[in-house]
Formats: C-alpha cells, structure tokens, sequence
C-alpha cells in the first residue's frame, strides 16, 4: 500500500500577523512549509508529497525550489477545496492531510496514523481534553461544561484515498476538518494518540514555541587520547608541532610527536572513527617520517565534514625531561594554529611520574589528552 502525505498550505493565516502568510514566515533557519516538507519527507512510510498552495504563493514555491520537493497543486476558496485539488494529484492507496502550520509534527504520529489506516476507514491524532471547560460572556464565567470524551483534534487526518474522495465529492459544504466530512459520509474514523509538540501556528506567539520543538538538540561529545614514545638516538624531539632540543630523540614510524598524536587519537574517538593507525597504516612506506600535523589536520576536517565544532583541547605530557614549561606556550600557539582555534581554547602542560615506572626511568614520553566536539 503507498501512502501520500497533502500537506495544505492555501490559507491566509492572519491571526499569526506578518507581512506574509504564516507558512511562509521563517522561523529556525526555514520556512513553516519547507519544516512541514521535511517532516514527511524523511518519514520511511511516506512515498509521495503534494503540497496544495494558493495561486498568488507560486512566487515563493518557486524561490525555494519547492518543485522538486512535491508536487504542487493550486488552493481552491475553501480548504476543502484545496484538499479536493490535492486528492487530484495523487493515486496513492493512502492519503495524510495535514496541515502546513503544524511543522513539528513527530514521526511516531504519523506512524500511528498509518497503522490505524489497516483497520479503519480513516485515523486522527488528537489529545483528550484535560482543562476544565467554562462557557463565557461579558468577560465572566457563565457556566461549565462536561469534558468526557472531548479531544483536541490534530492531523495528519489519514485515510483510504477513494473514500475520502467520495466523502469530499458528496459533502455539499465546508468543514472544519477533513474528519468531519468522513463522518458525514458515515466512515469510521479511529482516533490515535497525539502530541503537545504536534501544535499549530495560529497567533504570533506559536512561532516560538514551534521554534522550540524544532531546534536540532546540541550534540557533544568528549574524546580521549593516550599515546607513548620511547626514546632513542637524536638531538631533539618534536611535542605538539614544536623542536626542543634534547639529548636523545623520540623514535616512531613517523616524526613521533606523541602530544600531536595524542591529540589526534582523541579527536577521531570523540568521532568513534577509530585511531591514526587505521587512516594512517604504519606499515604504508609513505608516512615513514611524516609530519604529525598532517595527521591532526586530517582528523579536524573530519570532524567539520561530519558537522561538528572542535571547542577545546586539553594535552598532559608525561616525562621528567625535557622541561616542558618553557615552550608550552609556543606549542599552544602551534597546536591552535593546525586547529583553526583560539591559543585561549587549546591547553598544553606536564607533569612527572614521580620517578616511576618509564616515563621516570627517563625511558620515553607518555600523553594524554581530552578534546570536545560540538555539533549544533
């Protein structure tokens, strides 16, 4: 069964205010109709979109390229007229009518929608009503009234497509909804849970609040580094991209900075994309000898392909000598300069190990280092 969504965007929306329609109005980064496509659009259940718009909107479908994204059918007078034009657009077994203002709806919604569709002639989200209800005049409370079995209707409103279309074809009149003309035509229409999020933009404030529920939520993520070098022949070693001199040199395959590695193993686990032996085989002649900072730059551009912001770096060399103190601020400056940071973002500094184990034997150098990645 294929399953079509009619995302209805012809009305005028004035009680939102704004020199545009409401749909058409920008909030997080997009407009309520391009948030309300993509909804759907990434649903797997999904397998067409027809987006229903008011003649006099075409200047805008076509400035955000919305041909390609669904196909475009033109609003009548009346929403009901606007359906009907969807319905013409489409051959799927299902229909979703939905609502282009609410442009937060959740997946597992429309799922629900879809599920109830196998035993139903139709299916609508909606929340039980859970306020008490006051009848009004002159600005005081007149009377109240029961609220068993009240809901607050929502869509997508789903349905068998030749049912709805003869329900439409035989209403003589406008509906406030698509389930009210599929119970005047006598069809069963399920109700399916719904969601707070599911809201629709009506008043100026509602942008806010939609705004909200379609902020992507901040990704962070926290990698950590540990690396060793032992020493041998050389007059200097290489730590975090800067030459010191010393007596003795750091061996490695390449130019053995086990800061600079250290670093860049803790970006690729904030990643989880392995470690600089899997991008960089050491058994390749090719980085015999190489430069460090070409392994950490590799593994910051993948953390900005992948979408993320590299915040902090934090890098504890281990070893008794050579004295770190007097050029931590030079590898700072270098570290950050590969990074593309700010020196204030980047930390370098030693420590000993008292004298124990290798690194206080003097045997090499041992790392560690903590980076943060975020993704907003």
């Amino acid at each position: 069964m294929t399953t079509a969504a009619i995302i209805v965007a012809a009305g005028r929306g004035t009680r939102a205010g704004g020199d545009v329609p409401k749909q058409w109005q920008v909030i997080a980064g997009q407009t309520v109709v391009e948030h309300t496509l993509d909804r759907f659009a990434a649903h797997p259940h999904v397998d067409d979109i027809v987006l229903v718009v008011a003649a006099e909107d075409l200047d805008f479908v076509d400035a955000l390229g919305l041909e390609a994204r669904a196909t475009i059918a033109h609003g009548g007078s009346t929403r009901a007229a606007s359906v009907l034009s969807g319905l013409a657009r489409t051959n799927a077994d299902y229909v979703l009518i939905h609502d282009a203002a609410r442009c937060a709806v959740p997946a597992d919604v429309i799922d629900r929608v879809i599920d109830a569709l196998q035993t139903h002639d139709g299916a609508a989200p909606a929340l039980a009503v859970t306020d008490a209800l006051w009848t009004g005049a002159q600005g005081l409370v007149s009377g109240v009234r029961d609220r068993t079995g009240l809901f607050r209707a929502q869509t997508p409103q789903g349905f068998h497509r030749t049912a709805i279309l003869a329900a439409h074809g035989a209403c003589a009149q406008d509906a406030a909804d698509d389930v009210e003309i599929a119970r005047s035509a006598g069809l069963d229409v399920a109700i399916v849970g719904g969601d707070e999020r599911n809201l629709k933009i009506t008043t100026p404030g509602d942008f806010a609040r939609a705004a909200h529920h379609l902020e992507v939520p901040m990704d962070i993520r926290t990698g950590n580094g540990f690396d060793v070098h032992r020493f041998g022949p050389g007059d200097h070693v290489v730590l975090c991209g800067v030459k010191v001199p010393y007596e003795r040199g750091l061996q490695g395959h390449s130019d053995a900075d086990v800061g600079m590695h250290t670093v860049t193993d803790a970006i690729y686990g904030a990643l989880a994309r392995g470690d600089i032996g899997q991008h960089f085989p050491p058994s390749d002649p090719q980085w015999k000898g190489a430069a460090s900072y070409i392994f950490l730059e590799h593994a910051c551009q993948m953390a900005r392909d992948m979408g993320f912001t590299l915040t902090h770096v934090d890098c504890t060399l281990i070893c008794e000598f050579p004295k770190i103190g007097p050029v931590a601020a030079a590898m700072r400056a270098e570290m950050a300069r590969i990074m593309q940071l700010d020196v204030d973002r980047v930390s370098v500094k030693a420590t000993t190990s008292e004298r124990l184990g290798f690194t206080g034997r003097g045997e090499g150098i041992a790392a560690l280092a903590t980076v943060t990645l975020v993704k907003s």
